[in-house]
């Protein structure tokens, strides 16, 4: 523990995606494998309250915490990294600033006084910042600055850390600048005036650079490292290589062999030992030497970008891990799935995923692909609408209800198994009518989930509108889809599963969310275990058969 907070502030430049929270995340791993209470925040620069509104091709997923907030998908990554919730407080975009900002505005908070970038802006962002720290729960607090210096829309932020870290005072602050060092083939060199440029430019907002991260796809030699260090103002020490690494979960060991930990504990005046990395490398080891391999279709509308199912992938990463299983993930696009297609787009698979997602586009093909994994008894696992969707192809092709929909599709079905409760319409606070953030489960006894779990309650984390219709439970499960888990207090169905089938599940919550690398989510661990089963029991069928 340290008596005073400390704050590692990551800035990134000359190009954007270069891994800041990765970066963030693995620095963090280290710090906390020495004793150190660590979190992470992302201040993201888009004026957007939170990333709720926004299309998953936009931003990729939208990352829920516990206490219900909608946030930016490098969340997913500090919780998988650190096995550490995160909060409303970890994620704060401009939109926030400034609407707080003008929230105290109208409240005549500033006495009539002009309210400008600075100091009224610029305020609000170190307050923001300092939340966590101030907590007492924290030693050391890592904030990630989204976007690249030179942006607009990052100014306030950079001078935001320009004011802090002289208002911390020494050892208290320090700016880890991530940037790109890029080889150049025709020249056949790597070029350094990049990051020479990216760093003058921080430096012009009165920010200087601590440590330099920098990106490369190939060895940085002694000599272009101390030129680094020479024209950017930074010890030699301090320049740090970032190969690009064949897995995020390698980013912690190769930052271990550079020293990041050690020069960033130094420059905070804070004892440094070995991490205890133990854990994390059994499951690196599991995950580079799986025994066998597995191929699930990931059945969504937006599988064009990877990361906006970033969180489901991960989970299957984790899942992989703990059955020593490679996990192939084959990404289907919904709206091109039809009865002609079909078998020949799935019959190859071990097991289906049906993701999540929002509006009508591909929902019949959704519909299409659950029928198809039913009636041929392969795994099947359903998330928020894919759950949805089971609920509707059961309704219309067992309950021979052929207009069964969600009224989200079709507001004027006559069967709306899938509609909207006239409870939730109340909840405005919690962005209208969305179920949001971490909510009870009670499972049935002696079904699949509760064995899957080895618990009777569950907490799990929601992001939807519309529910499973009560009114027709009685009338499903009585041809056999079970309503298996149910909120304890509203009575709405959270899981259902067909106990006839080897693997039926579906769940209105998210458990992606909660998968981490010290904690793999039971269900995706369940999942990847029903499909290897089914796997070698195709292969033993076909054996037989020859």
């Amino acid at each position: 523990m340290t008596k005073t907070t400390k704050y590692i502030f990551v800035t990134g430049g000359v190009t954007s995606s270069l891994g800041k929270g990765i970066i963030a995340a693995s620095l963090a791993k280290l710090l906390q494998a020495q004793g150190y209470r660590v979190t992470i925040q992302k201040l993201d620069p888009y004026i957007n309250v939170d990333p709720g509104t926004l299309n998953p091709y936009e931003h990729g997923e939208c990352y829920v915490t516990e206490d219900g907030a909608e946030t930016d998908l490098d969340l997913g990554h500090y919780e998988r990294f650190l096995n550490v919730p995160t909060s409303q407080a970890n994620n704060v975009t401009t939109g926030r600033i400034y609407q707080s900002v003008i929230d105290k505005e109208r409240r005549g908070e500033f006495l009539g006084k002009t309210v400008q970038v600075v100091p009224h802006i610029t305020d609000e962002i170190k307050r923001r910042v300092q939340l966590l720290g101030n907590s007492g729960d924290y030693d050391i607090v890592i904030t990630e600055i989204g976007g690249t210096v030179g942006d607009i829309e990052s100014l306030p932020y950079i001078e935001a850390v320009r004011q802090l870290k002289w208002d911390l005072g020494e050892n208290n602050a320090i700016v880890i600048h991530l940037t790109l060092v890029p080889y150049l083939a025709a020249a056949g060199e790597l070029k350094t005036k990049p990051t020479q440029h990216s760093v003058k430019t921080l430096m012009e907002s009165g920010v200087q650079a601590d440590i330099l991260v920098c990106r490369t796809e190939y060895d940085l030699p002694y000599d272009l490292r101390r030129k680094l260090a020479l024209f950017c103002n930074v010890r030699e020490e301090a320049v740090i290589q970032s190969i690009d690494a064949s897995t995020i979960y390698d980013v912690p060991n190769l930052m271990l062999e550079e020293g990041l930990d050690k020069v960033v504990l130094k420059k905070l005046a804070l004892k440094s030992s070995v991490p205890d990395i133990t854990q994390w490398n059994n499951f690196l080891t599991r995950h580079k030497n799986p025994k066998t391999e597995v191929t699930i279709g990931l059945i969504g509308k937006y599988v064009e970008l990877q990361d906006s199912y970033k969180s489901i992938l991960e989970s299957f990463i984790h899942a992989g891990a703990e059955n020593e299983v490679k996990v192939n993930v084959e990404s289907i696009h919904s709206e091109y799935l039809n009865d002609d297609n079909i078998k020949l787009k799935l019959s190859h698979l071990d097991g289906i995923l049906v993701a999540p997602g929002f509006g009508e586009r591909g929902i019949e093909g959704k519909i299409t692909a659950v029928k198809y994994v039913r009636e041929n008894n392969m795994p099947f696992f359903g998330i928020c609408l894919g759950m949805q969707m089971a609920v509707i192809e059961f309704a219309r092709n067992v309950l021979n209800l052929p207009d069964a929909d969600s009224t989200e599709m079709n507001p004027a079905t006559k069967n709306p198994v899938i509609d909207l409760m006239e409870d939730q319409k109340s909840i405005t606070d919690k962005g209208g009518t969305m179920r949001l953030g971490s909510w009870d489960c009670d499972l049935k006894l002696g079904s699949l989930v509760r064995d899957i779990y080895k618990s009777e309650h569950i907490k799990e984390r929601h992001r939807h509108r519309y529910e499973f219709n009560g009114k027709y439970k009685a009338a499903i499960e009585a041809k056999g889809m079970i309503a298996t888990g149910l909120n304890p207090n509203t009575g709405l169905v959270e899981i259902i599963e067909i106990p006839t089938h080897p693997f039926f599940i579906g769940v209105q919550y998210h458990p992606e969310y909660k998968s981490t690398v010290a904690n793999p989510h039971p269900l995706f661990v369940a999942f990847v275990k029903a499909a290897l089963k089914f796997k070698n029991g195709k292969k033993s069928a076909s054996v037989s058969q020859n």
